[in-house]
């Protein structure tokens, strides 16, 4: 049997592992970057798998990243939420980066919200500001679909809807309801692990974008050629290079990540709530 990925396991054999293990059959995915593990909080009958035990999967090494698989209910709602993701920068390949998504796929998630925490490279945003991403521009220097095609998926995916408006329009809700001030603009993907010098977010600026930050772009596009509905949230976790005076930090990302966690777990919690009155 041709294998989907170069160098991984068929996505088949770690889905069978989560399924194995439970018998719920999660509907809705999320990946959850610094700042949003809050969430996890409202999952009930919930099953934890490490990383380490499903094949493909790699341990993520940066702080902030627990690296495990929650299975549970929230709002009666079936879910698989990826608590940690590991990054380009970190030395993986985009293949591994994205293969959690395609095991989610083959887990049977029709849905997908992505989180991330990123530099406010917009004017108005402010650290602990929430951004509903309506579009990306990848600045990655890579293409998450490149190299060797998987079995029953298309190549060439158009991209021109990328996220969802219907998820997209349910978190618009779902930010009211939470109270929590959530911004709409276009996420900047850097392959990273340097913060980006004044120029490069100068020359962002420019092009349109309004956050800046490591990943989830590539994790859209494997999501999108699998079939799902996507949305993304961003957490503000800092003013991008040259907006602030200050040094940029990843203490600094992961302060604010903690001092926002109960915003992000409102948010989120209201989000599913939604969701599942409109499925």
């Amino acid at each position: 049997m041709k294998r989907p990925v170069r160098g991984l396991p068929d996505p088949k054999k770690a889905a069978a592992v989560i399924l194995k293990g439970t018998k719920l059959r999660p509907r809705l995915g999320m990946i959850l970057g610094s700042g949003f593990h809050g969430v996890t909080s409202l999952i009930q009958g919930e099953v934890d798998i490490p990383y380490g035990e499903l094949p493909g999967f790699q341990r993520p090494a940066v702080p902030g990243h627990e690296g495990k698989l929650i299975l549970g209910q929230v709002e009666g709602i079936p879910v698989a939420i990826l608590s940690g993701r590991c990054h380009f920068y970190e030395g993986h390949c985009m293949e591994a980066v994205t293969f959690p998504v395609r095991v989610l796929a083959e887990a049977g998630i029709r849905d997908l919200v992505l989180t991330n925490a990123a530099g406010g490279i917009n004017g108005k945003f402010r650290p602990g500001d929430f951004m509903l991403v309506r579009d990306h521009i990848n600045f990655m220097g890579v293409n998450a679909l490149r190299g060797p095609l998987p079995p029953g998926r298309e190549r060439f995916i158009d991209m021109t809807s990328a996220y969802d408006l219907g998820l997209a329009a349910l978190f618009q809700k779902a930010g009211k309801l939470a109270r929590v001030r959530l911004r709409e603009g276009v996420y900047v993907a850097v392959p990273g692990p340097c913060y980006e010098t004044p120029a490069e977010i100068r020359a962002f600026s420019i092009l349109g974008g309004d956050a800046v930050g490591m990943s989830t772009v590539p994790e859209v596009a494997v999501a999108r050629q699998c079939g799902l509905r996507v949305a993304a949230i961003s957490c503000i976790t800092n003013l991008a290079a040259g907006r602030g005076k200050n040094p940029i930090s990843h203490e600094e990302v992961l302060a604010v990540g903690q001092q926002s966690k109960e915003s992000a777990a409102r948010l989120l919690g209201q989000f599913i709530k939604l969701y599942a009155g409109h499925i």
